[in-house]
């Protein structure tokens, strides 16, 4: 279920002195951060002791248990839609609506852009009846909607979400904090649909052992970018071989990269461990992506690769070669010496004997 549930109240205790300004900016920024919470397919939550309030999908044409809204728009079409806020707890709510555009954290999950930030996408396009909502204790109200998709949209994938939000002052701490509770809004703009995911800047580190026979480990990076217009996720394998393909070693089973909007891109770290010194190493990350379609069936796509070398030259090994030869070819020097010199008094000897003779 993609439903945006962020930013719960953090009680902090009186201090025993007084927070600066920047201090104070600083603790509020962290304050009103939005995270993404995947959860059951049931109303979203947010409480907070005397102060509770859920959303969910409206029940009409588009489904009457709809986990988010989802639509597939023409360029220049428009939709309608209700969000329902219900208030659970026991005073009247006040809350701010509005919409803005998704984007994926460096955690890999769906984050919302706070109310300072300009939106560009599904946060302009999607447009509350009313920007702000008061619910009764026990009451549910209906926020009314539309999406309009501009007539040069680009085709593919767009996400964001509309937001309810509420601000209470804390005041042992001199604070606001900025509670949020959305739901997901994705739009497929129509035209054609060009899903596509590249590895790029592959790279590959060695990290030897001591021992003249033992095996090190490999690091590789690379980053997987969405370059088309569809929202994908990657399934992910990481090989390093030696010359020729030998000396095979798989990174094993890797999690799934999040699901990236168009142009996103998502950097990957995978420890490989075992692998063998193979003097020269090739590393390769294969990426299958995932397409996902409004029903939530996924289709795999072809596969997209990337690959990176380095030097894994076994440093004590090659040492211990490298004596053994050079003993091997002092032998072969010192029996090429006595070989010359028994050669030469042998020759001598001949000498003597015949001059001997002829004496």
């Amino acid at each position: 279920m993609h439903v945006l549930a962020v930013s719960r109240r953090i009680w902090i205790p009186r201090l025993p002195f007084r927070l600066s300004v920047p201090v104070r900016a600083v603790v509020l920024g962290l304050l009103t951060a939005l995270a993404l919470v995947c959860a059951h397919p049931t109303p979203a939550a947010a409480a907070d002791g005397d102060v509770s309030w859920r959303v969910r999908t409206g029940a009409n044409a588009y489904g009457d248990d709809r986990s988010s809204f989802s639509y597939a728009v023409n360029p220049g079409g428009t939709v309608e839609d209700t969000m329902v806020v219900t208030n659970r707890g026991r005073t009247p709510l006040r809350l701010a609506v509005y919409a803005s555009d998704g984007y994926t954290t460096d955690a890999g999950q769906l984050d919302l852009l706070t109310r300072d930030k300009r939106s560009t996408g599904v946060g302009v396009w999607t447009q509350p009846k009313v920007t702000s909502v008061t619910v009764a204790p026990g009451k549910s109200a209906d926020v009314p909607f539309t999406v309009t998709v501009p007539g040069n949209a680009t085709p593919g994938d767009h996400v964001g979400g509309l937001l309810t939000s509420l601000k209470q002052a804390d005041t042992a701490a001199g604070i606001n904090v900025d509670r949020r509770l959305g739901l997901r809004v994705a739009v497929r703009v129509g035209g054609e649909l060009k899903p596509r995911l590249a590895v790029e800047d592959a790279h590959l580190d060695y990290h030897g052992s001591a021992g003249p026979f033992s095996k090190g480990s490999a690091t590789v990076t690379y980053t997987v970018h969405n370059t088309g217009n569809a929202l994908l996720s990657g399934r992910q394998e990481v090989a390093v071989r030696g010359p020729f393909g030998w000396l095979r070693t798989d990174a094993g089973d890797l999690p799934d990269t999040p699901a990236l909007l168009p142009g996103e891109r998502w950097k990957v770290t995978v420890p490989v461990p075992d692998v063998a010194p193979g003097v020269r190493l090739t590393a390769t990350a294969t990426v299958l992506p995932l397409l996902t379609d409004a029903s939530g069936s996924t289709t795999p796509l072809d596969p997209v690769e990337g690959s990176a070398g380095a030097w894994a030259v076994p440093w004590a090994l090659a040492l211990i070669v490298l004596l053994l030869l050079a003993a091997v070819v002092a032998v072969v020097l010192l029996a090429r010496r006595n070989r010359a010199r028994r050669t030469a008094r042998e020759a001598a000897l001949v000498r003597d004997a015949v001059q001997a003779a002829l004496r």
